[in-house]
């Protein structure tokens, strides 16, 4: 396995090692030793979720704060997403930016998103399939987000808005400003 730093601290691309022949394809897509020697990090991941989800169709920015803060280790089992990585760790020297990753079926890529991150992908292939590992389990009065179209941020999701399919809830998260304030207790 490979990886590459993202130019957000702490957040990693792993790309397994791929080993192919006329039958097809086979590669180990985690192993926790290999992974903590790759990334320094000890995580333990408790819970696996996986989505289906049709072109056009956006997921977050989504979070879990405080004890129930959650590190991702995410991959596309099918099709191709553009996965967005927000880093919201006060003090870190890279805080308040992000990171656009492709991900698909074919390119194999996964993203390692610590704790204090939000997370977000958008479908760009017609359907697609996503899988991610969290390192705690989901506990829903610890949610948070920030909306998609933040302007601070200003996130290129590569397809126009029009096209964008988005839960309601998601449409009526704060901005940048709003969420740095309620959800880290801080001003600018």
């Amino acid at each position: 396995m490979k990886v590459t730093e993202t130019k957000l601290k702490d957040c990693l691309i792993l790309q397994p090692t791929k080993f192919g022949d006329s039958r097809g394809y086979f590669f180990e897509s985690f192993n926790e030793r290999t992974f903590e020697e790759l990334t320094g990090d000890k995580v333990h991941f408790v819970q696996d979720n996986q989505s289906f989800s049709t072109r056009g169709v956006l997921r977050g920015l989504h979070a879990q704060v405080g004890e129930f803060a959650q590190a991702k280790l995410v991959r596309v089992l099918q099709g191709e997403v553009l996965d967005v990585a927000v880093d919201v760790r006060i003090g870190s020297p890279t805080f308040g930016q992000y990171e656009a990753i492709y991900l698909s079926a074919e390119n194999n890529l996964q993203l390692f998103i610590p704790r204090g991150f939000l997370h977000g992908f958008v479908v760009l292939s017609d359907t697609a399939e996503f899988f991610y590992k969290c390192d705690n389990f989901y506990h829903k009065d610890a949610e948070c987000g920030l909306r998609f179209d933040d302007p601070y941020l200003g996130i290129d999701w590569q397809l126009p808005d029009h096209e964008l399919t988005i839960s309601e809830k998601d449409q009526h998260l704060p901005l940048w400003k709003e969420f740095v304030k309620t959800i880290l207790g801080t001003d600018l």
